[in-house]
C-alpha cells in the first residue's frame, strides 16, 4: 500500500501553540522505503540497548521478525545480526518484558500455527538474542497465538506470562525463579473461548491486575476479576460480555485508557461488529457509551491505541480497521480526536496518509521531542508495511508534555499495569496513564507513558504499583515539564 500524501492545508504554523480543531493532524512518513515490507502484523516497542530511545520489532507473515534500532530518530534493521529469525513460521504477537529481571528487555513471539512453538528471545546485550523458550517452559504448543502479556498477576515482583489462543484454551504461566509453569489449569483465566485480545488492569483498584478478554467467532467476552487465589468472570454481571453476536462477529482487541481524566481506567474494544467503549464508573461497574461518544461504528476493527497526539491533555484514539472482500481488503482507519464531553470526532479520511494500516497500532515518542508518533502495520495489502509517522506538532505544543518511565526498585522494566496519574496543586487528577500491559494488535510495548499538558504549571506525579498487601503509591511533587524535555522522569517502586 502506498503512503499517500497528506491533505492540502494540513501544515501548521510554528507560531500556533495548538492545531486548529477543524484541521487534519500533521504527520510525516519516516523512512518509508525501509518500512514498506509486505505482510506486516504485530508491532511492539522497547529500548533494547538502554540508550534512552525506543526501538521496535515487527512480525511478518514470512516468519521474519524485523528489529529496528533507533539512533536519535533514525532506524537501522538489526534483527538478523542480533539472532532473530529471518524466515520460518509466522509469529502473530510480540511482547516485550524483562522476564528475568536482569535489566534488559526480552521479546516473546507467539506462533500462529498450533503445530509450532512460541519463541522467547532473551536479550543478552551485545551478544544479541537467544531463544530460551524450551529452557524456561514457554514453548506453549497447540496454540494459535494472539495476545501475550508479561504481567505480575500475583504481585510477587517478577513477570508472569498470559497466552491468548485464537483456537481457545488460554494459559497463565507463573514465573518461579525464571522458570514458568501453568497455573489455574482448566479454571479461571484458562478460558476456553477463542481469544484475540487480552488486557490487564486493576479494574476495581484493589491492588492487583484483572483481565479483560476480547473473544472472536461470536463468543462472549470475559472480564476476570483477580481475587488473589482465584479469578471470577464478572463480565455477565457487568453487562460487558457482548452476548448474542453472530459467528462472524467478535472482539479483536482492547485498549485501556482514562479518556475522561477522572482517575480511573476505561476500556475500548475494537470489534468485528459494533465497537464498544466502557466507561469506568469508579464503583466496580462500567457503562457502555460508544455511540454516545461517537465511537460506536459497526466495522472490521482490528487494533486500537490511546494517545494524546495534540498534547491538549486528553486521550485521543487511533482505530485500525479494514474493508473489502477477503484477499482484497483495504485500510479504513480512523483517528478520533477527544473533545471532552462533546465526544470524539474523526479527523482523517480515506485519502489521509494515516489511512495505511490494517493490523497494528502503537503510539510512541520515537525522537523524544514531546510529540507522540504513530506506528501502524499493513498485513493484507499487496505492498504492505509497518509505517512510521512522525508527529509534526509545532515546537511549542510539543513542549507541553511529560514522559514518565516506571521501573521496579532495581531499575528494571517489570511493572506492567502500574498506574501513573498527574495531580494539580489542589490534588485534583489531571490525567492518568497505564504502563503497557497488552494492546495494539496482539502487542505489548515497554516504555514510558506520555502526557500532553494543557498548561506548563508544575504537577505532582503519582505512580501506583501493584504489590503484596495492596497497591503502593510513590509521589514526586513540583514536577516541571521543562526539566524533562528530551528525557523521562523516572519513578521507581519502593522496596
Amino acid at each position: 500500500m502506498n503512503i499517500r500524501p497528506a491533505l492540502a492545508g494540513m501544515l501548521l504554523s510554528s507560531c500556533v501553540a495548538m492545531p486548529r480543531l477543524d484541521a487534519p493532524p500533521a504527520f510525516s512518513a519516516v523512512q518509508k522505503d525501509l518500512f514498506g515490507i509486505v505482510g506486516s502484523l504485530s508491532n511492539a516497542w522497547a529500548d533494547i540497548d538502554n540508550d534512552g530511545d525506543l526501538d521496535f520489532a515487527v512480525s511478518l507473515k514470512s516468519g521474519e521478525i524485523r528489529l529496528y534500532r533507533n539512533d536519535a530518530g533514525t532506524f537501522t534493521s538489526v534483527g538478523a545480526a542480533m539472532g532473530l529469525p529471518t524466515a520460518g513460521h509466522e509469529f502473530r504477537g510480540l511482547s516485550w518484558g524483562d522476564m528475568d529481571g536482569d535489566g534488559d528487555i526480552d521479546l516473546l513471539a507467539g506462533a500462529s500455527n498450533p503445530d509450532k512453538n512460541t519463541a522467547v528471545f532473551r536479550n543478552d546485550g551485545a551478544a544479541g538474542f537467544k531463544d530460551v523458550a524450551a529452557d524456561i517452559g514457554l514453548t506453549i504448543p497447540g496454540r494459535a497465538a494472539r495476545q501475550t502479556n508479561f504481567v505480575d498477576y500475583d504481585n510477587d515482583g517478577d513477570l508472569d506470562v498470559y497466552s491468548g489462543n485464537r483456537m481457545g484454551g488460554n494459559k497463565l504461566f507463573q514465573n518461579s525463579g525464571g522458570k514458568f509453569a501453568q497455573v489455574f489449569a482448566g479454571v479461571g483465566p484458562s478460558d476456553t473461548r477463542p481469544t484475540v485480545g487480552a488486557c490487564w488492569f486493576d479494574l476495581d483498584r484493589d491492588g492487583d491486575l484483572d483481565l479483560f478478554l476480547g473473544n472472536q467467532s461470536g463468543a462472549t467476552d470475559g472480564l476476570w476479576r483477580n481475587d488473589g487465589g482465584a479469578f471470577v468472570d464478572i463480565a455477565p454481571q457487568l453487562g460487558m460480555h457482548s452476548p448474542g453476536r453472530p459467528r462472524e462477529d467478535g472482539s479483536v482487541g482492547c485498549a485501556v485508557g482514562d479518556y475522561d481524566n477522572d482517575g480511573d481506567f476505561d476500556l475500548f474494544v475494537p470489534n468485528y461488529g459494533p465497537n464498544k467503549l466502557f466507561r469506568n464508573n469508579a464503583d466496580g461497574t462500567f457503562t457502555e457509551v460508544a455511540k454516545d461518544m461517537g465511537l460506536g461504528e459497526d466495522n472490521h476493527a482490528v487494533g486500537a491505541g490511546w494517545g494524546d497526539y495534540d498534547n491538549d491533555g486528553d486521550l485521543d484514539l487511533s482505530v485500525i480497521s479494514y474493508e473489502g472482500p477477503a484477499n482484497a481488503q483495504v485500510p479504513l482507519n480512523k483517528l478520533f480526536r477527544n473533545d471532552g464531553a462533546a465526544g470524539f470526532v474523526n479527523v482523517i479520511d480515506k485519502n489521509h496518509s494515516l489511512n495505511a494500516g490494517d493490523h497494528g497500532v502503537e503510539w510512541i515518542d520515537t525522537d523524544n521531542d514531546g510529540g507522540l508518533d504513530l506506528n501502524i502495520t499493513d498485513g493484507y495489502g499487496p505492498e504492505g508495511g509497518h509505517f512510521l509517522f512522525r508527529n509534526d506538532l509545532p515546537t511549542a505544543a510539543k513542549k507541553r508534555s511529560l514522559s514518565v518511565l516506571v521501573l521496579d526498585a532495581k531499575g528494571h522494566f517489570t511493572r506492567a499495569g502500574a498506574e501513573v496519574r498527574l495531580l494539580d496543586a489542589s490534588g485534583k487528577v489531571l490525567a492518568s496513564r497505564l504502563v503497557p500491559a497488552g494492546g495494539g494488535y496482539n502487542s505489548q510495548s515497554a516504555g514510558p507513558v506520555h502526557f500532553g499538558l494543557k498548561t506548563l504549571k508544575p504537577v505532582t506525579v503519582e505512580a501506583t504499583f501493584m504489590a503484596t498487601g495492596g497497591a503502593k503509591v510513590r509521589r514526586v511533587t513540583n514536577v516541571k515539564a521543562a526539566d524533562y524535555a528530551g528525557k523521562s522522569l523516572v519513578v521507581r517502586a519502593g522496596n
